[in-house]
């Protein structure tokens, strides 16, 4: 298959790449840098020079590919006061895809997020979001547009990623989250800490896009989760050992003040599940856990960006 992805030279997309290229693909990358045009043309890719603002661009790519794989999102915007804008811009992406693949049959493949769907109990592959009009869920509801695509013929598909995508050269939560322990000489939770994350392994979650878009039937909702939930304060207890910082609660009220934009976040408790997703694909998660990552080592080895 000739597979176009956007944001292939993200986290996640870094990944993706080489899974597709490996079981035998053909991959285009968007790329809106040189910087991510050379890591693409060095992965094997091809690439087509563009952002998600350029919809001609998008739906060209589309258009002369077997598949998309969506994986681009302006997090740059999104996580400095912009997160409506960056739905937005993301709903136009998907819906210029869905008019370009309608009626073809052809995979469309979205990231998302299990985080937020529910709290206090296990979200499943059957949860569906509130659409409340909040910036967060301008986006759940870009997800629920692509599932609407399967009656138009598209072979569209959500995978929902937990907010633990770990690995080596992650600069996402994980890695803030350090940077906050190393700058506030102190490795915080929230409350207890008793609250739960899901997580996954950047390489397993890679492997569930390439299956998603080679097999995944249309309407389908995945989870890209390998551990159901890991407490905060486990991994607060794992980054507080290898920084030698104490390890603290951190009152509610002053967690904007520690946590900055990921206080918002950090006290959800959102433990969600992948069985069904695994018995559809046949995907089972084989690389290390979020603790034994963490233990490794390379979230430590130098200071987070």
């Amino acid at each position: 298959m000739r597979i176009f992805v956007t944001g292939a030279s993200g986290w996640i997309g870094s990944a993706v790449v080489p899974e597709l290229i490996d079981a035998g693909h053909q991959v285009v990358g968007l790329a809106r840098s040189d910087a991510s045009a050379a890591a693409l043309t060095a992965a094997g890719a091809d690439v087509v020079r563009g952002t998600v603002d350029d919809l001609d661009v998008l739906r060209d790519a589309a258009a002369a590919s077997d598949g998309v794989i969506h994986l681009a999102f302006k997090h740059d915007i999104a996580f400095t006061g912009d997160f409506l804008g960056a739905a937005e811009a993301d709903r136009r992406a998907v819906d210029a895809f869905g008019d370009v693949l309608a009626g073809t049959g052809r995979p469309l493949v979205i990231a998302s997020g299990v985080a937020g769907l529910a709290t206090g109990r296990v979200i499943t592959e059957r949860d569906r979001p509130t659409i409340d009009g909040s910036p967060t869920s301008v986006r759940a509801a870009t997800s629920e547009a692509v599932l609407a695509l399967a009656p138009r013929d598209v072979r569209a598909c959500v995978a929902r990623l937990s907010p633990t995508c770990h690995g080596e050269g992650d600069r996402g939560f994980l890695a803030s989250l350090v940077a906050m322990a190393r700058a506030h000489g102190v490795s915080g939770y929230l409350g207890d800490g008793a609250n739960r994350w899901p997580a996954v392994h950047r390489l397993d979650a890679a492997r569930l896009f390439r299956l998603a878009v080679e097999k995944a039937p249309a309407g389908s909702v995945l989870h890209g989760v390998a551990e159901e939930g890991v407490a905060i304060r486990d991994v607060a207890e794992v980054i507080g050992r290898h920084l030698g910082v104490p390890v603290s609660s951190v009152a509610p009220e002053d967690a904007a003040g520690h946590f900055s934009w990921l206080g918002g976040f950090l006290g959800l408790d959102a433990p969600a599940s992948h069985t069904l997703t695994g018995e559809l694909l046949d995907w089972r998660p084989v690389h290390p856990g979020l603790i034994e990552d963490l233990d490794k080592g390379h979230y430590f080895a130098a200071p987070a960006a």
